[in-house]
């Protein structure tokens, strides 16, 4: 079913810096409730970390905000413009009718790069661009020796994923998502399937991208990183925001309880 209107959209109240809102987000998995009632706004150029324990929530909120898991309950807006509504757990879905057109904009970097073995690096960075937007071959290899270039890997673009190592991986995962152009990256913690050693490069690529202006949402262990090169914190626990606050008051000056145990603990 698709959104023609939800009652209550007022065009004057939109805020134009704002990307995306999750209002009363819900999901379940059977009995089991992972999102409880999530809020949460993304704005045009933010950095956002998303951090709490083990199981809170994180990676499905993630998923859900960006059309890979269908939504049980409450409304995803993007650009003011309803996206994805489900009234209540068990009721149809409904949909923007440019649904897909729209997703198009999100992009999902998962911990694993999901690369295709068979093809070279710039074959994957150029596949969904020659696919999907239907660029022709020379403006997709085009575009894609830029978005190489633009994570430090332009020369290793006729490698295979074999001949790459987890960061390097882990690079062209996120070229392959900017050469599709996208208004708002997902990182679902692209850094814990690698060594230590090799963490540093993909955080360098992620500051990068931060510090150029692309909308991010990412989900890391990575406090040291957080505190340096995001805009804000959102903390989770046991499916439920808790906190948000910019990233220096978050670690310096939690507000909440559970909050501040977490900080301690990883202090």
């Amino acid at each position: 079913m698709t959104i023609e209107k939800l009652a209550g959209l007022n065009d004057d109240a939109v805020d134009r810096n704002e990307l995306l809102y999750a209002e009363s987000i819900s999901k379940w998995y059977g009995s089991n409730q992972v999102l409880k009632n999530i809020c949460l706004t993304v704005n045009r150029s933010e950095v956002l970390v998303i951090i709490g324990p083990s199981g809170s929530g994180k990676s499905t909120l993630c998923r859900t905000l960006c059309g890979i898991e269908h939504l049980d309950e409450g409304t995803v807006w993007i650009e003011g413009q309803p996206w994805a509504h489900r009234k209540q757990r068990g009721k149809p879905l409904m949909v923007h009718p440019n649904y897909r057109e729209i997703g198009l904009g999100f992009g999902m970097v998962f911990q694993d790069y999901t690369l295709f073995p068979q093809m070279t690096a710039l074959e994957n960075v150029t596949l969904g661009p020659r696919k999907v937007l239907k660029l022709g071959s020379g403006e997709a290899r085009k575009r894609g020796r830029g978005v190489l270039d633009r994570v430090g890997l332009l020369d290793r673009a006729n490698a295979y994923p074999h001949e790459l190592s987890g960061g390097q991986k882990q690079r062209v995962a996120i070229a392959r998502e900017l050469a599709m152009g996208r208004k708002i990256l997902f990182l679902d913690e692209p850094t814990s399937a690698l060594d230590p050693e090799l963490v540093g490069e993909v955080l360098d690529v992620v500051a990068s991208l931060a510090r150029s202006g692309l909308t991010m949402v990412l989900v890391s262990h990575q406090m040291a990183f957080a505190k340096q090169a995001v805009d804000r914190v959102v903390f989770m626990a046991d499916g439920e925001i808790v906190e948000i606050a910019a990233a220096q008051t978050f670690f310096s000056h939690p507000s909440t309880e559970r909050a501040q145990r977490f900080v301690e603990k990883i202090a």
